[in-house]
């Protein structure tokens, strides 16, 4: 089995050398940054098994580092605190953001490796609930999401998020997860018209999410409505997701009225990307690192002026849109540094030309009826995206935002042929 790495942060040029030499004889991989740049540089390069971080140091201290790695979505990794003159605030502090435990300095021997040892048993305790939505932003707007689903996190009733799709009601879910039990998203709703019941089984004691109940058929409404009445007993909590559309589907009779009032007893609206666009320049960044850290592109770093570029972009797609967008960043960029010009080359092919769209012919009849011009809307946006992907499926769902099942069903209601699956490359 290979050795852990572990990186020592200290300004103290002794006390590096002397954690070093400790845990080196302990057969470790020891790194060592002398202060939070050096860190920062590191931890954007590759994650470490373990970091020893002292609190207090010189440019950045320690309490923000961790602070600012969680906020990166680059706190994976168990980080042990250590100071000279600590507090029970501070520790608890440090606890609070993600650090797994604290070290007072003199640090003794027996503690230190006893320590070491049990933050790596640990795994990766991160992300953990409450870093969920670190993945959807920081920003205002999921600051005040993150204090509503913390209010009702101790509910038992089923939660409704309501939201575009890629807007990161998954996510939202998640945060509502308690460690250590079950987490069941299933493959596909189909499954709640054949074995609803197999479902509660597996969920038991934990959480459910069903993605897209706006898109169930009859069948499959009936499986949930029969899910709702056993979820005490099985001790589940249900939280689903739909579009804003929802209320429609009720009053056109697609949608039973019924199961709806029962869904909808809890409901949250989650904001769209574009709603929330202070969150863009660090969301960028942070998928940014995790293609690099993953291996999948070499060293990249955003310009701010390609930050801005990416932050003034409307993103119908949402999440999964921006994160299509800058892996052909990483990818493409010829540059360490992606600029500005990058950003309008891959944006580029799918922005609007000529007249702004808002000023551009409508090609369906606005007198029609509300649904007939949705579906006819629906129709032309899912032929224009067909073509574009070259018929490929699978680069058609990452496209427009849709798992793959709700793609093929939203496909077949509106009478379109699906694509040539895995092909066309």
């Amino acid at each position: 089995m290979a050795a852990n790495e572990i990186l020592v942060v200290d300004d103290e040029v002794g006390i590096r050398e002397l954690l070093s030499e400790i845990l080196h004889d302990e057969g470790y991989i020891v790194a060592l940054a002398e202060n939070a740049g050096a860190a920062r540089a590191y931890r954007n390069q590759k994650r470490p098994d373990l970091v020893l971080l002292d609190i207090w140091m010189p440019d950045t201290d320690g309490i923000t580092l961790l602070k600012e790695w969680e906020r990166a979505g680059l706190l994976t990794m168990p980080v042990i605190m250590m100071s000279g003159h600590g507090t029970i605030d501070t520790a608890v502090e440090a606890t609070r953001i993600g650090a797994v435990d604290f070290l007072e300095k003199p640090i003794a021997l027996q503690k230190l490796l006893s320590t070491v040892e049990r933050a790596l048993k640990k795994g990766e305790p991160l992300p953990h609930n409450g870093e969920a939505l670190a993945g959807i932003g920081t920003g205002a707007a999921v600051g005040e999401l993150k204090k509503r689903l913390e209010q009702v996190a101790s509910q038992i009733v089923p939660l409704l998020l309501i939201g575009e799709a890629g807007a990161g009601m998954e996510l939202c879910a998640r945060f509502l997860h308690r460690p250590g039990t079950p987490w069941i998203v299933p493959e596909s709703l189909a499954v709640l018209a054949d074995n609803p019941m197999n479902l509660l089984e597996r969920a038991r004691d934990g959480l459910l999410y069903l993605e897209e109940i706006g898109n169930l058929g009859k069948l499959e409404q009936k499986g949930l409505a029969l899910i709702l009445n056993k979820l005490e007993k099985y001790g589940v909590r249900l939280v689903c997701s739909a579009d804003s559309r929802l209320p429609e589907l009720v009053e056109e009779g697609v949608f039973d009225a019924r199961l709806f009032q029962a869904i909808n007893g809890l409901t949250l609206a989650v904001p769209r990307l574009r709603e929330r666009r202070e969150d863009i320049p660090d969301l960028a960044r942070q998928m940014l690192a995790q293609l690099v850290e993953t291996g999948q592109t070499a060293p990249r770093r955003f310009a701010d002026a390609a930050l801005s570029r990416l932050r003034d972009e409307n993103w119908p797609g949402n999440l999964p849109q921006l994160h299509n967008a800058v892996k052909a960043l990483a990818l493409t960029s010829l540059a360490d540094e992606i600029a500005a010009e990058d950003v309008d080359r891959v944006l580029g092919p799918f922005a609007p030309s000529g007249q702004p769209a808002a000023s551009a012919p409508h090609p369906f009849s606005l007198d029609s009826p509300l649904r007939e011009a949705r579906d006819e809307f629906e129709r032309i946006y899912f032929e224009h995206q067909i073509k574009k992907a070259g018929g490929n499926m699978s680069r058609l769902a990452e496209n427009v935002g849709l798992e793959r099942t709700h793609l093929y069903r939203k496909l077949k209601q509106l009478g379109i042929a699906a694509g040539k699956g895995e092909t066309g490359n």
